[in-house]
C-alpha cells in the first residue's frame, strides 16, 4: 500500500523538480518566490496530476495479465505466502 502511494507521489512531484532542475542548469537559484507564481505553480500542480494518473492507470493495465491473487494462508500448520495464480 505505502509503495502505490509512494509510487504516485513521485509521480506527482516529478514536473515541480523538473522545473526546479531546469533554473538550476540555467544557473539560477531556482527557490525564489518570484520563479513559483500563480500561474506557474498552477501548471505544474495539473501536470503534476496528469503525470500521476496516467503512471496510475498505465501501472494498473500492466498488471492485469498477472492472474488472481491468492492471499497468504495456513495449510498443513505452514504458512504460505500470497501469490498471484
Amino acid at each position: 500500500m505505502w509503495r502505490a502511494v509512494f509510487q504516485t507521489a513521485l509521480l506527482f512531484l516529478a514536473p515541480f523538480a523538473a522545473y526546479a532542475l531546469f533554473h538550476l542548469l540555467q544557473l539560477r537559484w531556482p527557490f525564489v518566490r518570484e520563479l513559483w507564481q500563480g500561474r506557474i505553480l498552477s501548471l505544474l500542480t495539473i501536470a503534476g496530476l496528469v503525470v500521476a494518473i496516467v503512471g496510475m492507470v498505465t501501472l494498473g493495465l500492466t498488471r492485469l495479465n498477472q492472474g488472481v491473487y491468492v492471499p497468504a494462508h495456513m495449510e498443513n500448520g505452514k504458512l504460505k505466502p500470497g501469490r498471484f495464480e
